[in-house]
């Protein structure tokens, strides 16, 4: 089974680049005289009106042989008007392109089968709005979106691929609050994101999320209601009074009119397993349990009736060996400021970290094990990684998180499956095209190490993996390497599709053709070329195969 994979991928990828050949020839009134996957002795054939079709034994590529006098081939004076060099240049560069954009138009076809099938999905449906961000302010929590610059949404992928393609631009909302309908300007933020190969690439955003928190509270007042009752930093509240509570959002509205009455509040505790799987992992265990709040009447807010507020600026995992270790921080503690400023989110605690990395910063906060407000001095640390081209980053990483779970929400269906599919798997190929073009240019820049190179091995490997996992790894697989395939194609190369289109330039500059003798040497040094390229492909895959099993064996020892 393993072998079915790799031979369904590579084989339905050189079809696909052979057919765009041979559907251009014959629609320019071009002979073919063979049309064949693989090279090398022919293992299955069988002969059409004028063209033979083949399987041959060496399964990596193919051909599509033309009627050519220039080949030496007998030319009958039918068809002297039917030979690949009689067609006007616009119509050889044609065929010529025609293989290479095959196979960066499937892909097209792949992601569609796999995007059609996408859903349900999140609603429009405001979940968080980010402090410090656009729609502070504009957008609430709980505000249905309708629309956005009047195109009509019907889910938040919709919102957040419109938003995205619309940096620092007036953007409309449409959204349904309160029972009515209300038009909301944001101006959407430039943010520039840095990815993979030195990507850079300009977004919009205007600091929405979807989905709401789930009630896990936080309770920093050893004085308060909610503490006196006995609940604690990182309870998930689940009921009040009898009705359920599935949002923090619905956790407010619970206390708004409450006058001092006490209610039953029944919650789940998140308890740590000692030595979990032997100490391999962290778990944690959800304990049931009801206390009886009475609120404090005076109070406005949730947090001056009960003490309870989301546990969103609550640390939650301190590694022992981290800088906020060192500062004093400790899980269940409250940040309160960064470098003297108050934060008002856990968001808004992160940007703020990581827009200034190489310096020192003050965190205050409220121990949890006594109340107490404290202070400490932290810096954030870069990690360095290299990843699988060969290429090495360095990320700073904050050694700290919280716990704010978000609330599951009721999907939808998309009103236009096919457009949404279709216009997702043009934009996918569009970004897998510029990366792997990038990737390109990076290894002719000497920037990534030739070690990336894959060679058939990766490829079976890889193919047997994806096909293992279900037929959507195993599409995204194959369109990843059909664009390579259709890129590699088109590289300046002599007896690539490249250097066959070089050769049509160099033709249209000298207005002949270039002497046969200088395009046979060509075709051997472009040979060499390619036996160069798969020699070092091969190397690197079994170089990788030798690493893996001496790593596996050193950990078997070990």
């Amino acid at each position: 089974m393993d072998l079915f994979y790799p031979i369904i991928l590579i084989s339905s990828l050189i079809f696909v680049h052979e057919l765009g050949h041979f559907l251009f020839a014959k629609a320019f009134g071009v002979k073919v005289l063979t049309f064949s996957l693989g090279f090398g002795p022919k293992v299955l054939r069988f002969r059409g009106r004028e063209t033979e079709y083949c399987i041959s034994l060496i399964p990596l590529g193919g051909y599509v042989r033309m009627l050519e006098a220039a080949k030496s081939d007998v030319v009958l004076p039918e068809d002297r008007r039917r030979t690949f060099e009689s067609l006007p240049m616009y119509k050889r560069i044609v065929v010529v392109l025609a293989g290479p954009a095959m196979n960066l138009l499937f892909p097209v076809l792949l992601y569609f089968a796999v995007f059609v099938g996408d859903g349900p999905f999140l609603p429009p449906t405001v979940g968080v709005v980010l402090p410090g961000h656009p729609a502070d302010g504009k957008l609430l929590p709980g505000d249905r979106i309708m629309s956005v610059n009047g195109e009509e949404v019907a889910t938040f992928d919709e919102v957040k691929r419109i938003i995205t393609k619309s940096p620092a631009k007036l953007l409309h909302f449409r959204v349904f609050r309160n029972n009515r309908h209300v038009d909301v300007e944001v101006t959407s933020e430039d943010t520039v994101e840095k990815r993979e190969l030195d990507i850079t690439e300009r977004v919009g955003s205007v600091g929405i999320q979807p989905s709401a928190p789930t009630p896990v509270i936080g309770v920093s007042n050893p004085e308060s209601p909610a503490y006196r009752a006995g609940l604690r930093t990182f309870d998930i509240i689940t009921n009040v009074g009898g009705l359920p509570v599935r949002r923090f959002q619905d956790l407010t509205e619970a206390f708004r009119d409450n006058g001092g009455e006490t209610l039953p509040i029944t919650y789940l505790r998140p308890v740590a397993v000692p030595n979990a799987l032997g100490g391999l992992a962290d778990v944690a265990v959800l304990e049931a349990g009801v206390v009886a709040l009475t609120p404090d009447a005076a109070g406005t807010t949730l947090f001056e009736r009960t003490g309870m507020e989301l546990a969103d600026l609550y640390a939650a995992v301190v590694p022992e060996d981290s800088y906020f270790y060192k500062a004093g921080l400790r899980p269940g503690d409250k940040v309160l400021k960064l470098d003297e400023e108050p934060v008002a989110a856990w968001s808004t605690f992160r940007e703020r970290v990581m827009a200034q990395p190489d310096r020192p910063h003050r965190i205050d906060y409220q121990a949890a094990r006594d109340g107490v407000v404290r202070s400490g001095t932290f810096q954030v640390r870069r990690e360095d990684f290299t990843d699988d081209h060969g290429q090495s980053f360095s990320y700073y990483v904050l050694q700290i998180q919280h716990w704010v779970p978000l609330a599951p929400e009721e999907r939808v269906e998309h009103s236009a499956p096919v457009r949404y599919a279709l216009e997702k798997a043009v934009e996918e190929t569009a970004d897998v095209t510029h990366f792997v073009l990038v990737g390109i240019v990076r290894l002719i820049e000497g920037r990534i190490s030739l070690k990336s190179l894959s060679g058939p091995i990766t490829i079976y490997e890889v193919a047997g993996e994806e096909g293992r996992k279900g037929a959507d790894h195993f599409i995204w697989v194959m369109a990843l390497i059909s664009i390579n395939l259709g890129l590699f194609n088109l590289l300046p190369i002599p007896v690539l599709d490249g250097g066959h289109l070089l050769f049509f330039a160099i033709e249209s500059i000298l207005r002949r053709p270039l002497p046969l003798r200088i395009r046979e040497l060509a075709h051997v040094v472009g040979m060499a070329i390619l036996v160069g390229l798969t020699l070092l492909a091969f190397k690197n895959d079994l170089q990788r195969r030798w690493d893996a099993n001496a790593q596996a064996e050193k950990a078997s020892r070990g």
